[in-house]
């Protein structure tokens, strides 16, 4: 294939635009199927694309002949410290000219990424996108790995139970922080900590990506913990005023009655009619999704979580130059 990577311009958005309108190659974290497309990360819109170029993401296209054919979008975790001193990514969007070669064009746009991330001193590059989505296969054979799965759930009408007020249920304060990350640490499997924020820092920074949520105009965020000498559960409520559903977001310890309090509690916190709400959970979750399909919810889409390591890379070329004597 010849084709050639460039960091993308303003003149590149309405073909980008067009490329994601045609359907072609498309990353399913920014496209999911179904009611999903609603509330999806990124709208594909011509206005979603365009603070890329002010912002801290980067945001390359290939070119064939002159005609650009795909793009790659990537967004530094977490947005607010920018890309100087950042160690993550998150890969936003993928997608190609469905007239191209998808494989070719995939892998030329993931190599560039990867070595602009290198130069930038990033560790790791994520993805989210649905189980068998036809992109996983690219993604694998590029390194990434699969470290957990997402299960999005959704109702229009919850079916939540009037409950009484939640014993140690209070707002969270600044001083809880430290406390909810340890509840993070007790409830998510070593393997998966380690890479997602094996430091109270990173916790702190990357909290809204674990549970696939970005506060948008129009909606107001709300977080508690119930504390019973310790911190044993945490809620987040994005209560929604446009025609997005309401977020919901969990951590609990699977004891006594908890998720299932927790769960009637959130319901109560939207209101006796609330309309479309919505969660993600992970699959060691499995006691807080129980909860929720109990009062009405259904798996929308299971999603893929998935990691490509970058500093072994570097390690492993900066071993290939020590000189070796004796």
């Amino acid at each position: 294939m010849s084709a050639s990577v460039r960091t993308a311009s303003f003149r590149d958005l309405a073909r980008i635009e067009e490329i994601q309108k045609e359907g072609g190659g498309e990353l399913s974290e920014t496209a999911s199927r179904g009611p999903v497309r609603l509330w999806s990360l990124v709208s594909q819109t011509l206005s979603a694309i365009l603070p890329a170029l002010y912002h801290e993401t980067l945001l390359y296209v290939i070119e064939e002949e002159g005609k650009v054919i795909g793009f790659i979008q990537a967004s530094n975790r977490p947005a607010a410290i920018g890309l100087v001193g950042a160690t993550t990514l998150q890969v936003l969007n993928l997608c190609v000219d469905p007239a191209a070669d998808p494989d070719d064009a995939a892998r030329l746009l993931i190599d560039h990424l990867d070595n602009q991330a290198i130069e930038r001193g990033i560790q790791r590059l994520f993805v989210r996108l649905p189980l068998e989505d036809p992109l996983t296969a690219i993604f694998r054979k590029h390194s990434f790995r699969q470290y957990a799965v997402e299960s999005v759930l959704y109702t229009e009408k919850p079916a939540g139970k009037p409950s009484p007020e939640l014993v140690g249920m209070r707002q969270e304060r600044g001083r809880d922080h430290a406390l909810v990350y340890q509840l993070y640490r007790k409830l998510t499997p070593r393997g998966i900590a380690t890479i997602e924020a094996p430091t109270y820092r990173e916790w702190r920074s990357l909290q809204g990506e674990w549970f696939g949520h970005h506060r948008i105009r129009g909606e107001s965020d709300e977080q508690f913990v119930v504390d019973r000498t310790e911190i044993v559960g945490w809620l987040r409520v994005q209560r929604s005023s446009s025609t997005r559903p309401h977020t919901l977001s969990f951590m609990a310890l699977p004891e006594d009655h908890l998720p299932d309090e927790l769960a009637d509690h959130a319901l109560g916190l939207l209101g006796p009619r609330p309309g479309p709400v919505w969660s993600s959970l992970r699959h060691y979750d499995s006691h807080m999704i129980e909860a929720l399909r109990s009062r009405g919810f259904e798996t929308l889409l299971n999603q893929s979580l998935m990691v490509k390591e970058l500093a072994v890379r570097v390690a492993a070329r900066e071993k290939g130059m020590v000189p070796s004597f004796g």
